[in-house]
């Protein structure tokens, strides 16, 4: 598998040129932390483009699934409410220990971490899966008035 580095997405997608990943990635020689919380210091890149970038690069190295095949357990589903489910683009999938396995987009991923952070104080792997089945998902398992799978297909 070839690994997307942060980087190169960031070239990619014309947020930094070549010569300014390649400094950011100098001072990160020097000096150590996180490549896009420098690339921002030195370059005023967007936070939301560098999270873009690493859902990217994140959904590139995560499994992908079709959550609706899932054999999600009730008791899983407790974890957070229907409204949750819906606003953060999340279904839990299963627990293992205390590590949950969850579902969401490639688009939805930083919101979704970020929830999981401050609402479950547990770790959470991510799987990602395509809009529609998880939307198609989320309709079986956390059916809400007034959403629908396709409004998985909506921006973030």
């Amino acid at each position: 598998m070839h690994t997307l580095h942060l980087g190169d997405l960031l070239v990619k997608h014309g947020v930094l040129s070549a010569a300014q990943r390649d400094a950011v990635l100098e001072a990160q020689r020097v000096r150590g932390g996180p490549f896009g919380a420098i690339a921002e210091q030195m370059f005023g890149v967007n936070p939301t483009l560098v999270e873009q970038a690493w859902a990217e690069q994140y959904a590139s190295m995560a499994p992908h699934m079709d959550p609706r095949a899932y054999p999600v357990s009730a008791r899983t589903l407790e974890i957070i409410s229907k409204r949750q489910a819906w606003q953060f683009r999340l279904l839990p999938l299963e627990m293992t220990g205390r590590e949950l396995l969850a579902c969401t987009t490639q688009e939805a991923l930083p919101r979704a971490l970020k929830f999981a952070g401050w609402r479950l104080g547990h770790g959470v792997r991510f799987v990602i899966a395509d809009p529609k089945a998880l939307g198609e998902a989320l309709e079986k398992h956390y059916p809400m008035a007034g959403m629908s799978a396709d409004m998985m297909l909506e921006p973030v």
